[in-house]
C-alpha cells in the first residue's frame, strides 16, 4: 500500500513537532517518529484503525501519544488526513 499524507497532515505533523520542541526538543522528535512509525505501519494493516467518525475513514490512535490520525483507503492507497490531539474536535465543524 502506498501512504500519501495531504498537506494538512504534514503542517499538522510540524505544528506537533515545533509545539513540543518549544519545551522539549528531544520529546519532539520523539513524538513525530512515534507518529510517523505508527502511520507507517498502516502500509501493512491498513484497517487497523477504529472505524472514522466521519463516513468512509479510519481513525488510528498513536500509542503513547495524545495523537489520532484519520485516514482513508482507496484501493491500494492510504491518505492521511490530518495529526489531531485526541482533546481537538473532529470532524472540523
Amino acid at each position: 500500500m502506498i501512504i500519501v499524507w495531504s498537506r494538512t497532515a504534514v503542517a499538522d505533523l510540524e505544528e506537533v513537532r515545533r509545539y513540543i520542541a518549544d519545551d522539549n526538543p528531544k520529546a519532539a522528535q520523539e513524538t513525530a517518529l512515534t507518529i510517523l512509525e505508527a502511520v507507517e505501519q498502516l502500509a501493512a494493516f491498513p484497517m487497523s484503525g477504529r472505524a472514522g467518525r466521519v463516513p468512509n475513514t479510519r481513525e488510528l490512535v498513536v500509542t503513547g501519544t495524545p495523537f489520532v490520525i484519520p485516514y482513508t483507503v482507496r484501493g491500494k492507497k492510504i491518505e492521511i488526513i490530518a495529526v489531531l490531539h485526541g482533546a481537538r474536535q473532529w470532524p472540523m465543524t
